[in-house]
């Protein structure tokens, strides 16, 4: 992927940004992820390339822009595959709570999984922890493995899980086991990222949660380094029909390279409200200020943009 494509698509993410920022803690997610919607499409469509979404606000019938299937882009350019959410964590912005983020991953054509919108089983770790994780393994055993990987006590491991009453038994195993619990309300897309950071205090990322999330996590986890293990879990009849449709299966554990495929890959997300990677949008009189982030992965280049923005849109 060209370099200067990939930076395009942060002009995108903090469209995207801006328009939900301005819903934070007004409690209305619909219309925070409606203008999220709007502005990353309409900056799509201002990119030369032949984008294909493959994970997005849904099927055709379901959402009105961004929906699977749906074509971006000028038609000229390279043919990719697009991972979209424009607002991860609709709930955080309409109720001002922590951590939201507009979020891209792209690959060429063929190359992202395409997956119904249900839920997956994750496992995720940074890069000095890979290879010892293990979805099969007990809660134990993984953190066990981790705190070796890591240099740490059993004790001194932050495990980060969705709080979900699904997740009850699985909060108890991880305190049986002697580690630390970090609950977050959404957002296990930026909780998984913040398994290879060093100065972020989360080390394991566990639990039920979206396949969307699962693939565009996988973006940004194969460029930084780390390991995320997925495997489907439907959550009805309706998401097994699916499945099968697209034949995939519930046995099958899916590993970042097979989630997105090959090194043009990249991540690309700017932060609606704070949290463990980005920090949020501010307004202030003259100007607007984001802060993105955007990894390639055929440089492993990552960066860090913080953007002043001088004209409210």
């Amino acid at each position: 992927m060209d370099r200067n494509l990939a930076l395009e698509f942060v002009r995108v993410t903090e469209a995207a940004a801006i328009a939900a920022a301005k819903w934070i803690g007004k409690g209305d997610k619909k219309a925070a992820d409606r203008a999220a919607v709007d502005a990353m499409r309409t900056r799509f469509n201002q990119i030369d390339f032949s984008g294909t979404v493959v994970i997005g606000e849904g099927k055709k019938d379901e959402a009105p822009e961004l929906y699977v299937g749906e074509e971006v882009g000028t038609g000229k350019g390279p043919k990719m595959d697009i991972a979209v959410d424009p607002l991860e964590c609709t709930d955080s912005v309409a109720y001002g709570r922590y951590n939201a983020m507009a979020v891209i991953t792209t690959g060429m054509h063929g190359t992202l999984l395409s997956a119904p919108d249900t839920y997956m089983e994750k496992i995720a770790v940074g890069p000095e922890a890979k290879g010892v994780i293990d979805l099969d393994a007990s809660v134990g055993e993984n953190i066990t493995n981790v705190a070796k990987a890591l240099g740490k006590d059993v004790g001194e491991v932050t495990v980060s899980l969705l709080d979900r009453e699904r997740h009850q038994k699985l909060i108890e195993e991880i305190r049986r086991a002697g580690a630390r619990v970090r609950l977050i309300t959404d957002g296990d897309v930026a909780s998984a990222m913040a398994t290879c950071m060093p100065e972020s205090p989360i080390d394991l990322l566990l639990g039920l949660g979206g396949s969307a999330e699962a693939v565009l996590a996988a973006g940004a986890m194969k460029i930084l380094g780390g390991e995320i293990l997925c495997r489907f879990r439907p959550r009805n009849d309706n998401d097994k029909k699916e499945m099968d449709k697209m034949g995939l299966d519930e046995k099958t554990i899916y590993t970042a390279n097979d989630m997105a495929q090959g090194d043009d890959v990249s991540f690309t997300a700017t932060g609606v409200i704070e949290g463990p990677v980005l920090e949020g949008v501010v307004f202030e009189a003259e100007h607007i200020i984001t802060h993105s982030i955007a990894m390639r992965g055929k440089s492993k280049t990552i960066r860090h943009i913080k953007a002043m923005h001088h004209e409210h849109n």
